[in-house]
């Protein structure tokens, strides 16, 4: 992108764009699992959607193709209550560029977003855990399971991580 003229981000220009004018590309190769999907539509319901998804326009359909996002279009699609809320609207910003740098864009995309620290995760936890939340709490609104916090939790190696938890030993059996 060396041009003469001042170059401006997409991020300037968010478009709000109907649904029905937005297709999925056919050369995304991210999955994401149902548990994160369900942790997604619960994280566009309380926050909104904090990042547009990046479309290229396509001018002779007057339709926009995905280059980024497909997941949070996939939220709109398919939760009534985000669609209604969002008024059928999904914020777009669009990049001109031919299909091979469209393709590069969705990779690089899917691959910037990293994976989470397991140490900071950790750290995490424990702050929500000082914090007051309950297990109920975290497991709903960070999307963890049951098993995935008990592994967080005995990583800090922080008794007071499991204070809330009633642990009972045994009694031995009479054997007599």
């Amino acid at each position: 992108m060396s041009d003469d003229k001042k170059y401006i981000s997409p991020a300037y220009a968010v478009r709000a764009v109907p649904i029905e004018k937005i297709q999925a590309n056919t050369y995304n190769p991210n999955v994401v699992a149902p548990p994160e999907m369900k942790l997604l539509e619960l994280s566009i319901w309380e926050d909104g959607y904090t990042m547009p998804c990046v479309c290229y326009y396509l001018a002779q359909e007057d339709r926009y193709e995905l280059v980024d996002g497909f997941h949070r279009y996939l939220v709109m699609k398919t939760s009534k209550r985000i669609y209604e809320r969002e008024n059928g609207c999904l914020p777009v910003t669009v990049i001109d560029r031919d299909l091979s740098n469209r393709m590069a864009s969705t990779i690089r995309h899917n691959r910037a977003r990293g994976t989470h620290n397991i140490e900071l995760m950790t750290h995490i936890v424990a702050e929500l855990k000082k914090a007051g939340m309950s297990d109920e709490w975290i497991i709903k609104n960070i999307g963890m399971d049951k098993d995935e916090l008990l592994r967080f939790k005995q990583i800090s190696g922080i008794a007071a991580l499991f204070a809330d938890k009633d642990f009972s030993i045994p009694e031995k059996q009479n054997t007599k």
